[in-house]
């Protein structure tokens, strides 16, 4: 496990929950959890990290021991929110990955921040999911109609729904007890801001070297968005995990961790000697 959180405050006056880890000198990656996620979502992956590398993972506003504004659950604003982390920890730029629906706020960061960016790590992800008749139809039956207290019976079914392979009880239950943190009214806005985003047309914008990791035995993201996504971004690289679910890094933490250093390692290198050249 790691080690307990700190807090942050941001410029826009959120208090943010977070971890940190590895040298403070090393190339930062920041990794953003999944809807009604935390922090906690790494814990296995973390003690697969090297000290070379930074680490960060924030819980995102809304969800976690962090700030709960009522309003401000569009990718935008967390989007915004990563940038704002940055500068609070006074990084000029980092890797950003993100898993489900906060790959599209990877997406929308490195759009919004190419400078920023140094590379982009997308996780059971997609362009969008305007459209997706099954998701919305899942909204409007199992999450518009949350109210607090939220059953705890539905938050392990809901997180069940993003495996294929079996991980540790105590894991689950961390992960239920975080989900039982955020209020139905997170949810409900969070999601409904979910089915309006669309990064389609604006794929060929991210600039940056991505990294795309899929299960393919994911029950909740098809092939077919992994493939929009490989041709709309012009440097992207697919890998895909036999017999992994929706949230591979949960079940397979060390290959994920191997991958994400590999990827890291390969992009700062990349940068440096481009610098170099210049």
């Amino acid at each position: 496990m790691t080690s307990s959180s700190a807090t942050i405050t941001l410029r826009n006056r959120l208090t943010l929950s977070y971890v940190d880890r590895g040298d403070r000198s090393a190339p930062a990656v920041v990794l953003l959890h999944g809807l009604a996620d935390s922090w906690r979502s790494f814990e296995r992956v973390m003690p697969h990290l090297p000290a070379s590398l930074r680490a960060i993972a924030p819980s995102q506003r809304g969800h976690g021991d962090s700030d709960r504004p009522e309003t401000g659950y569009r990718t935008q604003d967390f989007a915004s929110d990563v940038a704002q982390l940055l500068d609070a920890l006074e990084l000029t730029s980092a890797v950003i990955h993100g898993l489900s629906s906060s790959s599209l706020v990877a997406q929308r960061f490195a759009i919004d921040n190419p400078g920023r960016t140094t590379g982009i790590v997308l996780e059971g992800s997609f362009a969008t999911l305007r459209g997706n008749k099954e998701v919305a139809e899942s909204v409007a039956s199992a999450i518009s109609t949350l109210r607090d207290p939220i059953d705890p019976e539905f938050v392990r079914e809901f997180q069940a729904g993003a495996l294929a392979q079996s991980v540790p009880q105590a894991f689950m239950d961390a992960l239920v007890r975080e989900n039982l943190k955020v209020p139905a009214r997170v949810w409900r806005a969070a999601f409904e801001g979910l089915l309006q985003d669309d990064h389609t047309a604006e794929l060929q914008a991210i600039e940056v070297p991505t990294l795309i990791l899929w299960g393919d035995q994911d029950a909740l993201i098809g092939r077919d968005q992994q493939d929009v996504l490989t041709t709309g971004i012009p440097d992207s690289e697919l890998v895909v995990y036999a017999g992994a679910g929706h949230a591979l890094h949960w079940e397979e933490p060390q290959r994920f961790a191997a991958d994400l250093v590999a990827f890291v390692e390969r992009v700062v290198d990349g940068v440096s000697r481009s610098d170099t050249d210049a």
